[in-house]
């Protein structure tokens, strides 16, 4: 399994962007998605996972209600939608994949997130 992230960039406070992640490879049909991030300095933090086949969700309380994980099964996309953005978001965003949630045997290469003030 590959993993590929995408969408990173710079962005001002308040903004948005997308990220996604296109899964290649035997994935299975029942496996969970995660997005992480890593700010310089900090310990990798788990920001959204979902269950591909139920589509359940979780997120981290710093990013509820800003952030949208969703998926695309046709094309085994994962996508990370961040709305309000906010310096404290900045970091690199990384996706994996796992038979659970604590289990993500595969990672993407990380996505640069840099928000400015």
């Amino acid at each position: 399994v590959q993993l590929q992230a995408s969408g990173g960039g710079l962005v001002q406070a308040g903004g948005s962007l997308r990220l996604a992640c296109a899964a290649s490879g035997r994935t299975g049909t029942s496996y969970v998605m995660a997005w992480f991030r890593q700010a310089p300095g900090k310990e990798r933090e788990r920001v959204a996972t979902v269950n591909w086949s139920s589509g359940s969700a979780y997120y981290a309380d710093s990013v509820k209600g800003r952030f949208t994980i969703s998926r695309d099964s046709d094309n085994k996309t994962l996508y990370l939608q961040m709305h309000s953005l906010e310096p404290e978001d900045t970091a690199v965003y990384y996706c994996a994949l796992g038979p659970t949630g604590r289990v993500l045997r595969y990672w993407g290469q990380g996505t640069l997130v840099t928000v400015s003030s």
